[in-house]
C-alpha cells in the first residue's frame, strides 16, 4: 500500500555527491589524444621499441649508401681497373641496399602486428567507456555517429603510426645521418644545415598546432554527417511513408556541402605548408650545393664529397617533403583523435562509487523512499514516490500517458539516477552497489524491443548465454512465440534482421518477453511490453508470465487493464504521484481514476475482436 515519505536516503545522496566530485572529469589519459594513444603504446612497448629500432636502421642504411657511393666515385676517379677499393666500395653499397630492403619489410610486418593490435584495443576502451555513459547521453547522441568515431579512431591511429614510421622518421634520420657526414667536410656547411633544419622543423610544428582546430572542425562534420546518413537508412520506412525522399536527399546534401567545406579548409591548410615547405627546401638546396661546389673548386673536397653532398640534399629534400606534410597530418590525426574524445569520453552521470559492492538480490523486494526525478528543468517525471512491493509481488502499473510509468522503469534499472529519495532492493540501495549486479537482478521487456541482427534462438539466449536449448524453447512457449517461430524460414536459426525488422511488432515483443523469461532474475520489469499484441493473446501471455515467475517480483506497466486481473496489486500513476493502490476490485470500487480508465476502455472491447481479427 502507499506509505508516507520516510527518511530520504541521505547515505545514497552522499555516495552520489562523492562519486560526482572524484569524476567530474574523465581519466588522464582520456583528455587528450596523445596521452590516450601513448597509454595504449606502452602496452606494447616492445613492439614499438623493436618497431623503432628497425625503423632507425633501416633508414641509416639509407644514408650509408651516399657514403657508399661516395666511396665508389672516389674509387673510380683513380686509376682505371677494377682494384680493391672499387670491388670494396661496391660490395658495400649493394649489402646496404640488400639490409635497407629487408629491414623495411621486418618494419611493414611489426607495424602490422602492433598497428592492428593497438587498433582494436582503442576501440574495446572507447566501447567499454561508451557503454558505461547514462541512457540520457543515448538520447542526445547519435549511434551512428559515435559508431563511427570509434572507428575512425583505429583507423586514424593506423594513419598516425604509418606516418611516423615511413614518413617521419626516416626523414629525421636522413638529416641526423647528413649532419654527421658534413660534419667531416665543413664546419660551416654543418652549422648552416642544422640551423636551417631546426627552423623548418619548429616552424611546421608551429603551423601544424594552429591548424589543429581546423581539422577538429573537419573531424566533427564528417561525424554528424555519418551519423546523420545512418539515422535516416535505419528510418527508411519512415522516409517512404511520408514521401520525403526529396527533403531527405536536400538535408543530406546540404550536410554533406557543410562536410566538405570544412574538409577543404583542412585539405588547403595542408597545401599551405607544402608551399612553404617546398620555397624554403629549394633556397636550402641551393645554398647547400653551392657552398660544396665552392669547396670543390678549391680543392678542399673530392669529388666523391660532391657526389656525396647532392645525393644527400636530394634525398633530405624528398623525405623531408613527406615529413612536413606528415607533421600537419599528424597534427590532423591528432585533432580527429581529440574530437572523438571530447565527445565519447565525457564523465558518465551515472556511476558506481568507488569500491562499490555486488547487489545480493536473492528474494527481490523493491522500496522507493521518496523518490523525485525530472529529465531536465521543468521537466518533472516523479514527485516524492515512496512505494514497497515485498518479494514475490505481481504489480501492475497504470495511469494516463506521460504520468511517470515507464520512468519508473527506467529508474529501478539505475538508467539515470535520482534527483532525491532512495531505492532499495532487498535493502540494499541500489546507488550503492555495481550497475551490473543490479541489472544481473532484473529482467526487462522495454517498449520498443532491440533485436540483434542475429538468429531467433541467439536474441532468445541473450538473456541467458548458458542456456541450453529446451529451456529456450520453454520459454519461446511461455511468451507464446514457439508456434510463429518454427513457421519462419529457418525456425530458431532465423536471421531477424536489424532491429528484428523482418519480425512483426507483434512477434519482437513475445521474443523479448521469451528472452526476459529465460534470464530468470529475481525481478521482472515489463513496460508495455504486449502492447503490439491482441488482447486476447496478451491476456494469454500476462497469465503465463504470473505463472512462470510465480516466485519472483513483477512489475508491469500496462495499458490495458484488463490484462492485469491475475496481479496481486494496482498502482495508479498521476502526474508523477502514485494516487491509488489495491487490487483490481478494490480500486473499481473506489471510483476514482482507475475506476475512470477502466470504463472507458470497457466501452471499446467489444469492438476490439473485430478490429483484431482485421
Amino acid at each position: 500500500m502507499i506509505q508516507q515519505a520516510a527518511t530520504p536516503g541521505a547515505d545514497t545522496a552522499a555516495v552520489a555527491g562523492r562519486v560526482e566530485a572524484e569524476d567530474e572529469a574523465p581519466a588522464a589519459h582520456l583528455r587528450s589524444g596523445g596521452r590516450f594513444i601513448l597509454s595504449h603504446m606502452r602496452l606494447w612497448r616492445w613492439h614499438f621499441l623493436a618497431l623503432l629500432l628497425l625503423v632507425v636502421t633501416s633508414a641509416a642504411c639509407g644514408v650509408g649508401q651516399q657514403y657508399g657511393l661516395k666511396l665508389l666515385v672516389d674509387a673510380l676517379a683513380g686509376p682505371p681497373g677494377l682494384g680493391s677499393a672499387v670491388l670494396s666500395a661496391l660490395v658495400l653499397f649493394l649489402v646496404l641496399i640488400a639490409a635497407e630492403a629487408a629491414l623495411a619489410r621486418l618494419t611493414g610486418w611489426l607495424a602490422c602486428r602492433a598497428t592492428v593490435g593497438v587498433g582494436v584495443d582503442l576501440r574495446i576502451e572507447l566501447f567499454d567507456h561508451l557503454s558505461g555513459q547514462s541512457m540520457r547521453y543515448f538520447a542526445e547522441n547519435r549511434a551512428g555517429s559515435l559508431g563511427q568515431r570509434i572507428t575512425a579512431t583505429a583507423g586514424n591511429f593506423g594513419a598516425l603510426i604509418n606516418t611516423f614510421v615511413w614518413r617521419i622518421i626516416p626523414p629525421v634520420v636522413d638529416v641526423a645521418g647528413a649532419v654527421i657526414i658534413f660534419a667531416t667536410l665543413d664546419g660551416v656547411l654543418t652549422l648552416a644545415l642544422v640551423a636551417l633544419i631546426l627552423g623548418v622543423t619548429a616552424g611546421l610544428i608551429w603551423f601544424g598546432a594552429r591548424g589543429r582546430p581546423i581539422h577538429r572542425a573537419y573531424s566533427g562534420e564528417a561525424a554528424a554527417i555519418a551519423g546523420d546518413l545512418v539515422d535516416t537508412i535505419a528510418h527508411m520506412w519512415t522516409v517512404k511513408a511520408f514521401s520525403a525522399r526529396q527533403r531527405e536527399r536536400a538535408r543530406l546534401e546540404a550536410g554533406f556541402r557543410q562536410e566538405a567545406a570544412a574538409q577543404r579548409r583542412s585539405w588547403l591548410y595542408l597545401e599551405k605548408a607544402r608551399l612553404i615547405h617546398d620555397v624554403v627546401l629549394w633556397m636550402l638546396a641551393a645554398g647547400i650545393l653551392g657552398w660544396t661546389l665552392r669547396l670543390w673548386s678549391l680543392g678542399a673536397v673530392s669529388a666523391g664529397s660532391v657526389v656525396l653532398v647532392a645525393s644527400l640534399t636530394l634525398r633530405i629534400l624528398h623525405s623531408s617533403k613527406d615529413m612536413a606534410l606528415s607533421l600537419v597530418d599528424a597534427a590532423q590525426h591528432f585533432g580527429f583523435i581529440d574530437e572523438t574524445l571530447a565527445v565519447i569520453a565525457k564523465p558518465s552521470t551515472v556511476r558506481d562509487a568507488p569500491g562499490a559492492p555486488a547487489l545480493v538480490a536473492a528474494r527481490g523486494a523493491v522500496e522507493l523512499i521518496d523518490v523525485s526525478f525530472a529529465y531536465g528543468p521543468g521537466r518533472p517525471a516523479l514527485a516524492g514516490v515512496t512505494l514497497t512491493i515485498p518479494a514475490g509481488q505481481k504489480v501492475g502499473i497504470v495511469g494516463p500517458s506521460g504520468a511517470g510509468k515507464s520512468t519508473l522503469v527506467h529508474l529501478l534499472q539505475r538508467l539515470y539516477d535520482v534527483d532525491a529519495g532512495e531505492i532499495r532492493i532487498d535493502g540494499q540501495p541500489i546507488a550503492a552497489v555495481r550497475q551490473d549486479s543490479l541489472r544481473d537482478a532484473l529482467a526487462v521487456v522495454p517498449q520498443e524491443i532491440g533485436l540483434l541482427h542475429r538468429s531467433v534462438i541467439d536474441n532468445i539466449r541473450f538473456g541467458r548465454p548458458d542456456a541450453d536449448e529446451a529451456a529456450i524453447v520453454a520459454a519461446a512457449r511461455a511468451a507464446a512465440c514457439d508456434g510463429f517461430v518454427r513457421r519462419l524460414p529457418d525456425g530458431y536459426d532465423t536471421i531477424v534482421g536489424e532491429r528484428g525488422a523482418r519480425l512483426s511488432g507483434g512477434q519482437r515483443q513475445r521474443i523479448g518477453i521469451a528472452r526476459a523469461l529465460l534470464k530468470r532474475a529475481p525481478i521482472l520489469l515489463l513496460d508495455e511490453a504486449t502492447s503490439a499484441l491482441d488482447t486476447e493473446t496478451e491476456m494469454a501471455i500476462q497469465a503465463a508470465v504470473v505463472r512462470v515467475m510465480r516466485d519472483r517480483t513483477v512489475i508491469a506497466v500496462a495499458h490495458r487493464l484488463s490484462t492485469l486481473t491475475a496481479f496481486d496489486r494496482i498502482l495508479v500513476i498521476d502526474e508523477g504521484r502514485i494516487v491509488e493502490d489495491g487490487t483490481i476490485r478494490e480500486l473499481r470500487q473506489a471510483g476514482g481514476l482507475f475506476e475512470q480508465m477502466w470504463q472507458l476502455q470497457a466501452e471499446g472491447l467489444a469492438d476490439e475482436p473485430a478490429m483484431d481479427a482485421a
